[in-house]
């Protein structure tokens, strides 16, 4: 019954902080014969909706035979930002469809998994400064932000809309009822709310929906579509924190934008995943294109292998194409496979793709030893201190035929007895939070008083059920630790309670579990563009899987580090009504910190900690104020984006049917390196090469601009001319860029940097160089 659903919450909570750390998930659905496929026709070709569905009919009933098989057949008709529909279908109608002419491609449905207070201020966006970006757009109030996630719990209130005028009259959207939600539920802050399902019915027929722990309808199970929603523009609330942790006033970026909710992922009782139907995904981004949004979050992604932005399973690029050519910017996660390389996701060139770095903010828990050495662990701990109690590494002491298991997760092979009454020392290399909730729950079976799990330092902290004692070591002092209990017979520990520390001396950092680059699909186009927080940040959720009784959870992942973004993008908009997606790109990437705020180096997590590079936070850490005023922009238009496809080599007609004009490319076809991104990345230089990046004057009508280079290591580069001069008749000027190696070997990737600077405006852009004079699928990538 719905009324039981609470009982669930306390464990999907842990769920969906793992599947923070996580991207969508492509399964492969197997069943009937006749199975959803998305047929994508390009640009739509009339501007009346409702024309465009009926051909979308028509086309299906030519091929079925009847208007009553076509009616049942479709799923979903695109009708807003492009043309397409969703239906089923079997293969051999499917092949039929892809064969006609005006059809772009045809693809199979597929699904998808969900991925998931002090940030603003430690961006530089304080509400009690008058003069910053944040006052100077009225706080994005003009500004509508669409998400595309799991849907909304409404009575949260960060959804309030005190003191907000009335909504933004570009807006043509609305709310949609449905279980438990009504039209009521939305406000002059929440102005928008739909979901889509269609896609996910058909193909989980056995789904039921009476039974089923969701809501048919916009309001959010999970808490993942509030948490989001929240970061990007919630209303701000006062005196909020974690069980005593991190406590202050939680609110959005673009605190005045309003919000449009796309429910298009939907919980699987039986499997306890929350997953999208590509189908469905497309519906909630040609509807919200429709209805006047001005930013698309999406907190979605894939993993490996992935798919090339023109292939027709990757929805969302597609999605993204249309969104960005109607001014719409799309931000996106970049996803949570770090830290190896080439893991980053949502690579297409017009997504905004987000790093998850951490904030200057720790938990420390203070251990004391028996020997009074107090090491500084770090846990998201608020219950009482835990006195002097026995500590124990479960090992073999050398005279026991007993076996014992310090691994956490072995612990479970221990007998109670080893554990009971005392805390467990533990090792894991383990990346999964599972692995230490599994430990804790061994423990706590066995009768133990807490666990000290020593693992990898970048590894994400998470707090642990019921206020458990469970602290956090690096191996270094974990050992340190076990040396402890080996020098004594009765080694025992005392733990207190977590502290929150901000500021310095805690430093910033890429996530360790962010994905990085270089991007696996096109290396030219680098990935991620840019980083955010999105480390154990606090904001709204679901009530029903909440730690406190307000309804607010700290999650961490790059989907929690996209949102910044949008609000940050839902600002700059606020403040610049005729910026292009490419523009506000630029600025966010040219202006951004490659230091913290502090001045203080950015690391990035991993094994072993390095100096972050542009593949792990593409331009740096965003800089919000620095953004409103880049001086300079490297901008982009469909002609720009068409080029961009000629050169990878997609194919003339579907390029010509996606953009909705005639398309030839060029013979020889452009190359890569010209497409005006706010990067340069050199995949395989050889001796040399010249490229031409454009830039357009967004700051003083009479600027001169000279140019500051840093190159690679080993690497020369030239800029010609080395002078931009900027008046009322020239708002563009392009230059060139030469570059070649002094390398005699393959190399792996040297970075540096090209900067235009007017003394007031530094425009910054990272430089990738890789040297390659022998393709050798041994060197390193």
């Amino acid at each position: 019954m719905k009324n039981c659903k609470t009982s669930v919450f306390a464990v999907l909570s842990l769920v969906i902080i793992l599947n923070g750390l996580s991207t969508f998930v492509v399964v492969v659905q197997a069943g009937a014969e006749s199975k959803v496929h998305i047929v994508y026709l390009g640009e739509k070709q009339h501007d009346d909706p409702e024309f465009v569905t009926k051909s979308h009919h028509r086309m299906l009933w030519s091929l079925l035979g009847s208007k009553e098989d076509a009616h049942n057949s479709m799923v979903h008709s695109y009708r807003h930002g492009f043309s397409g529909f969703a239906a089923k279908l079997t293969k051999s109608q499917a092949k039929k469809l892809a064969d006609l002419p005006e059809v772009v491609h045809v693809t199979p449905d597929s699904f998808y998994e969900l991925a998931t207070t002090r940030t603003w201020d430690y961006l530089g966006l304080s509400v009690a400064n008058p003069k910053n970006l944040l006052n100077d757009t009225n706080m994005g109030e003009e500004v509508i932000i669409g998400v595309v996630d799991s849907g909304v719990w409404p009575e949260s209130e960060v959804f309030k809309d005190n003191g907000i005028g009335p909504v933004p009259s570009h807006w043509k959207g609305g709310c949609e009822s449905g279980e438990n939600f009504t039209s009521f539920h939305c406000n002059k802050k929440l102005i928008g709310a739909k979901y889509f399902i269609n896609g996910f019915l058909a193909t989980h027929e056995s789904f039921n929906s009476t039974e089923s722990l969701d809501f048919i309808s916009p309001r959010d199970h999970s808490g993942h579509g509030t948490h989001v929603a929240t970061i990007a523009g919630g209303s701000p609330l006062h005196n909020i924190s974690y069980k005593g942790l991190a406590g202050g006033t939680v609110r959005g970026g673009a605190l005045r934008a309003r919000i449009a909710m796309y429910k298009a992922c939907w919980y699987l009782d039986n499997l306890d995943i929350t997953t999208c139907s590509s189908a469905d995904l497309l519906k909630a981004m040609d509807e919200a294109m429709h209805d006047g949004v001005d930013v698309l979050s999406l907190s979605i992604g894939s993993r490996l292998p992935y798919f090339s932005e023109t292939d027709a399973r990757a929805v969302i690029a597609t999605g993204a194409f249309h969104a960005v050519l109607k001014g719409i910017t799309v931000v996106c996660s970049g996803g949570n496979s770090g830290p190896a390389g080439q893991t980053v996701g949502n690579t297409a060139p017009w997504i905004l793709t987000v790093a998850a770095t951490t904030l200057d903010r720790s938990f420390p828990t203070p251990i004391t030893l028996g020997n009074n050495k107090v090491i500084l662990g770090q846990a998201m701990y608020t219950g009482p201190e835990l006195g002097f109690t026995s500590l124990v590494y479960p090992e073999n002491p050398g005279n026991s035929n007993e076996s014992f298991f310090g691994d956490c997760e072995l612990l479970f092979f221990n007998s109670n007895r080893t554990m009971a009454g005392k805390v467990v020392l533990c090792f894991t290399t383990s990346k999964r939070y599972t692995t230490v909730a599994s430990a804790v729950s061994y423990v706590k079976e066995a009768g133990g008083l807490g666990i000290i799990v020593a693992r990898n330092p970048g590894d994400n902290l998470s707090p642990c059920v019921d206020d458990f004692p469970c602290v956090a070591v690096d191996y270094e002092l974990g050992t340190d630790i076990l040396f402890y209990i080996r020098s004594t017979g009765s080694p025992v520990v005392k733990i207190q309670p977590s502290k929150t520390l901000f500021g310095q001396p805690v430093g910033t950092k890429v996530a360790d579990f962010s994905s990085r680059g270089p991007n696996s699909i096109e290396p030219a186009i680098l990935k991620p563009d840019i980083a955010a927080p999105g480390v154990s940040i606090l904001a709204a959720t679901s009530t029903n899987k909440t730690f406190n009784d307000r309804g607010f959870i700290m999650a961490s992942g790059t989907s929690m580090a996209a949102p910044v973004i949008s609000g940050v993008v839902a600002l700059l908009k606020a403040m610049h009504r005729d910026w292009s997606p490419a523009a506000i790109r630029s600025a966010i990437v040219t202006t951004a910190w490659r230091t913290d705020p502090f001045g203080e180096q950015i690391f990035a997590e991993g094994s072993p900690r390095k100096l972050a590079d542009p593949f792990d936070y593409g331009g740096g850490l965003v800089n919000p104020e620095k953004a409103a005023k880049p001086g300079l922009v490297y901008d982009l238009g469909l002609e720009d984006y068409a080029l961009y496809m000629c050169s990878v080599g997609y194919n003339e007609t579907s390029i010509s049917q996606l953009v909705g004009k005639g398309t030839v490319c060029s013979n020889p076809k452009p190359s890569v390196l010209d497409f005006n991104l706010p990067s340069i990345t050199i995949p395989n230089l050889k001796e040399e090469v010249t490229l031409t990046k454009t830039l357009t004057n967004v700051g003083p009508v009479e600027s001169v601009y000279k140019v500051v280079i840093e190159p690679p290591l080993g690497v020369v580069v030239t800029v010609t001319p080395e002078t931009l001069v900027f008046n009322s008749t020239t708002k563009r000027v392009s230059f060139k860029v030469r570059v070649s190696t002094k390398h005699k070997i393959n190399t792996g990737y040297f970075f540096g940097s090209l900067t235009w600077s007017d003394s007031l405006h530094n425009v910054t852009i990272p430089l990738s160089v890789r040297t390659q004079l022998m393709q050798n699928y041994y060197d390193e990538n």
